[in-house]
C-alpha cells in the first residue's frame, strides 16, 4: 500500500466513521444501521456548515429533509417495521 493510498484510507475512516453493529443481526438491519450512521454524518456536516455560515438555514433544512426521505425509503425497501 503506498503513502497516499494510506492516507486516503485514514482520511476517509476520519471523515466516515462506522462503529460495529450490536443489535440483533439481519442483512436488512445491517444495511439500514449502514445507511442510518451516514444519515448522522451527513447530518452533523450540514449543521457544522449552517452553524458556520457557509449555508442559509433554509438549505440546511431542505438538504436534511431530503436525506431524511431518502432514509424513510431505504426503511420501507427493507421492509423494516
Amino acid at each position: 500500500m503506498t503513502e497516499e493510498s494510506n492516507f486516503a484510507t485514514h482520511l476517509n475512516n476520519f471523515l466516515y466513521p462506522r462503529y460495529s453493529y450490536h443489535g440483533e443481526f439481519k442483512p436488512e438491519y445491517l444495511v439500514f444501521n449502514a445507511n442510518l450512521q451516514e444519515f448522522a454524518q451527513r447530518v452533523s456536516y450540514i449543521s457544522n456548515l449552517q452553524t458556520g455560515g457557509k449555508i442559509s438555514p433554509e438549505e440546511a433544512y431542505d438538504q436534511i429533509k431530503i436525506l431524511w426521505k431518502n432514509l424513510k425509503r431505504t426503511k420501507k425497501e427493507l421492509n423494516i417495521e
